[in-house]
């Protein structure tokens, strides 16, 4: 496994192109993919002509970032990915945070851990000056992760996507500064 991050229970790996599977597994879960899709699961078909060539293809747009398989470190076992990736366009220095888990690794710690190591990655070795994550509204575990990992509450917005249960209510999103981070 080449890794490219660690902490006390997790590492975290680009993914390959022999990883269709595990996207699978995490995005057929209706659950997981309830404040995303509404509930609807990724196809095998789209996970391996779109979604894995996208994040294969991230590392090479943007070198050190990405979407990260992530497994448990004492017998790597598949917990979901976690995502450090600049916006499209987005402003220099700038970049997203992200996670999506099983349903089986939830309310263990780990997208909290993962957070915090991304964004010690992300302001000493990727010098970056701002990371933000964002969630619908009523996503109050992921919020949460957001909050423990230190990221601050900004705003919250509507924007012009197909609406799905609590849709209604927004996104929102968090963010800290390299130097709020550093104190």
């Amino acid at each position: 496994m080449d890794i490219l991050l660690a902490t006390d229970r997790l590492v975290l790996r680009r993914f390959t192109r022999s990883d269709p599977d595990l996207l699978v597994e995490l995005d057929s879960d209706p659950e997981v993919m309830r404040y995303l899709t509404g509930g609807r699961t990724t196809p095998r078909i789209r996970v391996e002509t779109a979604l894995l060539p996208a994040m294969l293809l991230d590392y090479e747009r943007y070198p050190g970032f990405g979407a990260f398989a992530t497994h448990t470190r004492t017998d790597g076992e598949f917990v979901g990915w976690c995502m450090l990736l600049p916006e499209f366009d987005g402003p220099a220095g700038e970049a997203e945070l992200g996670y999506r888990l099983l349903r089986r690794a939830w309310g263990r710690g780990y997208a909290t851990e993962a957070s915090r190591e991304l964004l010690r990655y992300g302001f000493t070795e990727r010098k970056l000056k701002r990371i933000f994550a964002e969630t619908m509204a009523v996503n109050t575990g992921s919020r949460r992760v957001m909050e423990k990992a230190g990221l601050r509450y900004e705003l919250t917005y509507f924007p012009p996507l197909a609406p799905i249960e609590g849709s209604e209510h927004g996104e929102v999103r968090y963010a800290i500064d390299a130097e709020e981070w550093l104190q």
